[in-house]
């Protein structure tokens, strides 16, 4: 997934020492200043919902004036800014907070900006510690973290796993009951209690849909979506922040284009074909019971099967007094679909000013993702609007609030629970399909432009590839009350899930050149057959391929024998370390920081590396790799790289080289211009086993 932003070097904080790929290096710490930060703003996320019982936190709370310090932030325009809204009334503490509502997005904007702009850490830190026991919990979890990884001073700081920060909205709140009855059963002393946990499916299964929920419920799936938009929030100005510099709009195409094609790879081992179209004017075939419940008690709205979306049934007798612009999202949606084809049929895009750009007088598919998105780059946001804001809204069937500050949001309006609704596949595959009718109008890709002259990939080897599921423990007691005088990690409760995971494996691709030449390598994986076993032409199939590594390569004259591991591929990462854990580790290597290593993807946020394969078939299931070697062409922005070891946002480093996210599949495919020396097709199969099989010796010898 090209959406990873990996740790910048911190000076002389940071000793680096290379082990795996780029999205898997060891780092060590050897600057005691950044352990200490790191530890205090860890304990900053700890009970979150709570108030703040450290007395120096209380202190600096009561005492702290942002106003009186406003000489203390770079921007004075912003405090000011806050300031205001904060006479005015932020959101309650207590209230259910979401960027899909306005009062609440401008709110975070402005509290995002008090945190960036602060000119040093130390008022950075005392911000931080006023605003957690000043603003809405929500708001300033959402604001907060996005500052640390945006921040030049905090950048590389780890951010501990959102789903045991905020554990409401990844588990059943029948697991949250259980753990709110352990604390009150518990009597002193040090305890761990573990609860076993289901998915929703369990209790409800309404439509065919509900039963991939071990996949579309995945802790470290929505955890990764929710950290996606911490690094590009659809509200940050690409100038102001630098976005721009990393292809902000195709990045967001391509992050819906793969999540859609993974998808689809796991409904086709659980013998389900393509993710279905809707009409707004039909009834919405699927519902979603999502059996999660807000942490003031409020359950999650759900939608039923057959759900009638028009404005005079789905908000028939509500008020719209605070949320009339979502009110009408029915028609609004409608409206911006229209304009958005009326433009990519005609070619050209209206801007602000009205004038015209030309769709297709080069691949302006950055272009089209800013307006998509309706992001602040966009050349037009009032007149294409927030498509994805208003359907949200719509699909998820929440109701219109009496209060602007008293909402009752549904899972997609969550960045952290909107990939549990199946309705959110069947929303951005209606997105990412007008990106492809774009793509359809430009010229496919011609043979010179896919051959590498001299290059040919003569063999493609994988290991046996085997998917399983395991058990996974996250630590929930942030979920339970926490006593004043009770101490620290004296109670501890964890949800234990089974989650899908895959066999460590490695691949190998034989390449003869005739030259020695710098070369980028891609990797994908894709469906061969559909649910009915049909074979899937390659021009249908080409949206369906999740891109599994990329990386540059020094060819030799000669043979060249590529061999990469399952834990090096270049956009997955491994489980990230318990929040509990990370904090004692920091803690402890305060004192001796030559036993403090991470690994470097703890410092952002990849695709989970256990959901890397699809589960596959008992009995086996065929998919197919295709590996394309292709001269290397430099970043167009590799100026703006140069003072940074790893990927930073901002820095144009998200991308390690200039050809198109998700090449040669972002086109049309003409099948006798396709078939290069420097590309091959490979079937592979993936078997699914039971965690015992596995340490059989049996099911190392049969499939």
């Amino acid at each position: 997934m090209k959406v990873l932003i990996l740790l910048v070097c911190l000076g002389t904080a940071l000793s680096i020492e290379p082990e795996y790929g780029v999205g898997q290096r060891k780092f060590k710490v050897s600057d005691k200043l950044f352990l200490e930060r790191q530890r205090d703003l860890l304990h900053l996320f700890q009970f979150i919902n709570q108030p703040d019982n450290d007395a120096e936190h209380l202190k600096i709370s009561k005492t702290y004036s942002i106003e009186d310090n406003i000489d203390a932030y770079i921007n004075s325009t912003a405090v000011k800014k806050f300031v205001g809204l904060y006479k005015q009334g932020l959101l309650p503490r207590g209230e259910i907070f979401s960027l899909f509502y306005q009062a609440h997005l401008e709110q975070a904007i402005t509290l995002f900006k008090l945190f960036y702009y602060a000119r040093d850490f130390n008022t950075l830190y005392k911000t931080a510690i006023w605003a957690r026991n000043n603003v809405n919990e929500g708001l300033f979890l959402y604001s907060f973290s996005t500052a640390l990884v945006h921040r030049d001073d905090t950048f590389g700081f780890v951010l501990p796993p959102i789903y045991e920060i905020y554990p409401y909205y990844f588990f059943n709140g029948e697991d949250i009951e259980k753990a709110l009855r352990y604390k009150q059963q518990y009597n002193g002393g040090t305890k761990t209690y573990t609860i076993y946990s289901n998915y929703s499916g369990y209790y409800l299964n309404l439509n065919k849909e509900q039963s991939l929920s071990y996949y579309l419920e995945d802790v470290g799936l929505n955890a990764f979506y929710y950290y996606c938009n911490i690094y590009y929030p659809f509200w940050m100005d690409g100038v102001e922040f630098k976005l721009k510099n990393d292809r902000r709009g195709e990045q967001y195409y391509y992050l819906y284009q793969q999540l859609l094609a993974r998808y689809y790879l796991e409904r086709l081992s659980n013998d389900q074909g393509e993710i279905e179209f809707f009409n707004y004017e039909e009834p919405f075939k699927y519902g979603y019971y999502s059996s999660l419940r807000y942490p003031n008690g409020l359950a999650f709205p759900n939608r039923p099967n057959y759900a009638k979306l028009t404005e005079t049934y789905y908000n028939y007798g509500q008020s719209w007094t605070f949320k009339s612009r979502y009110g009408f999202a029915y028609t609004k949606i409608q409206d911006i679909e229209k304009r958005l084809r009326d433009s990519i049929d005609a070619g050209y895009i209206f801007k602000k000013d009205g004038k015209y750009i030309d769709l297709l007088a080069s691949d302006q598919i950055d272009l089209l993702g800013n307006l998509i998105e309706s992001n602040p780059d966009s050349v037009h946001p009032n007149f294409y609007g927030p498509w994805q804001i208003y359907a949200r809204h719509l699909l998820g069937y929440s109701y219109q609030p009496l209060n602007k500050y008293k909402v009752a949001p549904s899972a997609l309006e969550h960045f952290e629970t909107a990939q549990r609704d199946p309705a959110f596949y069947q929303l951005y595959k209606r997105i990412v399909l007008h990106f492809q009718l774009y793509k359809l109008y430009l010229p496919p890709y011609t043979y010179n432009e896919l051959y590498f002259p001299g290059v040919k990939v003569e063999k493609v080897d994988f290991d046996r590839l085997l998917t399983y599921f395991d058990s996974f423990d996250s630590d929930v007691t942030n979920a339970v009350y926490n006593a004043p005088n009770e101490t620290w990690g004296s109670f501890k409760v964890k949800i234990r899930q089974q989650r899908l995971n895959h066999k460590p494996f490695t691949y190998r691709i034989s390449v003869k050149s005739d030259k020695s030449e710098e070369a980028i390598v891609r990797v994908y994986l894709g469906p061969k057959f559909d649910e009915y076993g049909r074979v899937i032409e390659i021009d249908q199939n080409r949206m369906n391929f999740i891109e599994l590594d990329v990386f540059k390569y020094q060819l030799q004259t000669g043979e060249n024998r590529i061999e990469r591991n399952s834990r090096q591929l270049y956009w997955f990462v491994p489980d990230r370390t318990t929040s509990r854990d990370l904090y004692q580790k920091v803690v402890d290597a305060i004192g001796n920081t030559e036993q403090f290593q991470l690994d470097s993807s703890e410092a952002f946020y990849g695709f989970p590396n256990r959901l890397l394969l699809p589960k596959g078939k008992r009995e086996g299931q065929v998919f197919q790799v295709y590996v394309i070697v292709n001269k290397y062409q430099a970043p167009g922005r590799a100026e703006v790289q140069q003072n940074y070891y790893f990927h930073r946002v901002g820095t144009g480093m998200n991308y390690i080289d200039n050809y198109a996210f998700g090449f040669p599949f972002d086109r049309a495919i003409v099948s006798s211009e396709f078939k290069v020396p420097n590309s091959r097709f490979q079937e592979v199969v993936v078997y699914h086993k039971n965690v015992d099989e596995l340490n059989s010796s049996q099911a190392q010898n049969e499939p």
